[in-house]
């Protein structure tokens, strides 16, 4: 064994039976989450723009998103805040998701947390969207914009109690999960310590999503991520794919792409610890599965809830 990574204790066998009293009982969401990798196919003339490799199928992800509203003409709220080009990003999705039979598509964009606890309207939007959509760009700008106010909790609530479909793609998806990646490069991303991670908006309990995965090589990022916390679960997307999630757990695959799921349950050994000593990150035992369309996965929690 090298001398110079940590060992970490031995856990207890995961196949053994956990009985835990007097622990809350928390229903499943009823919402659906489509949890996007990013470049996702806009149609024919986004297809021939891009001239993405993996961009086969259509614009399948964005049509899946409003089929899983169950209405013929959803209203559909799309949130780019994060985005630096907000009204274009906009006008790429409205006339999406037009074609596909859903006319009713609000724009949300704001500049400052001071915008969002003065918008009066915000609240009343949010209760009458079948569907909420961030797109990309930043995902510190939309923890940093809406953690900890009115519209985050009117939309938890609803995606605990009603059927609403919240999606999210590049910096949105990412900023879906608990642990959020909000730093380090791929020129970093080997280095233990590189990688800069804050809460996200915590639609994913225990989870931590990166997205644009296979195509920026961004495998030892997320690797890294979950060495520091074995109990969150790693989901690197793949662009054009993304990942269903019905009840909070329960993920299906769909899309051209594939999604790497890391669990760290059975790390043995990582030297994740030596933050800030420039050694290249050691970790064994991380296990890895490599998913693409219709398979399924089921997010395994080890870590009760409580208030």
């Amino acid at each position: 064994m090298n001398s110079k990574s940590r060992v970490l204790p031995p856990e207890k066998s995961r196949e053994e039976t956990i009985t835990i009293s007097n622990v809350q009982k928390i229903p499943p969401p009823a919402g659906l989450l489509v949890v996007i990798g990013g470049a996702e196919n806009k149609g024919q003339d986004d297809l021939e723009k891009k001239q993405t490799p993996n961009n086969f199928m259509g614009p399948e992800i964005l049509k899946t998103v409003i089929e899983l509203t169950g209405k013929t003409d959803p209203a559909i709220e799309v949130v780019t805040s994060a985005s630096s080009v907000g009204d274009e990003s906009f006008s790429d999705y409205k006339k999406i998701f037009s074609e596909l039979g859903a006319n009713n598509a609000g724009h949300i964009h704001h500049a400052t947390r001071k915008e969002v606890l003065n918008d009066t309207l915000l609240i009343e939007r949010i209760k009458a969207a079948d569907a909420v959509f961030f797109s990309g760009g930043d995902q510190l700008l939309l923890t940093s914009l809406y953690g900890g106010t009115y519209l985050l909790k009117c939309l938890k609530e609803r995606y605990i109690n009603e059927p609403i479909v919240i999606g999210g793609t590049s910096a949105g998806a990412m900023a879906l999960s608990t642990q959020m990646i909000y730093a380090g490069s791929k020129e970093v991303q080997e280095l233990a310590g590189e990688i800069k991670i804050t809460i996200g908006l915590e639609f994913l309990k225990d989870v931590c999503v990166d997205t644009h995965f296979v195509h920026r090589g961004r495998f030892i990022r997320l690797a890294q991520v979950i060495a520091t916390n074995p109990t969150s679960i790693g989901v690197g997307i793949e662009e054009d794919t993304a990942m269903i999630v019905r009840g909070g757990t329960e993920a299906e695959i769909i899309g051209s792409g594939t999604i790497i799921i890391f669990e760290g349950y059975d790390i043995t050994e990582t030297n994740v610890d030596e933050f800030g000593s420039k050694k290249p990150i050691s970790i064994r035992n991380l296990k890895v599965h490599i998913l693409s369309k219709g398979d399924k996965y089921c997010f395994e929690h080890l870590n009760p809830p409580h208030l």
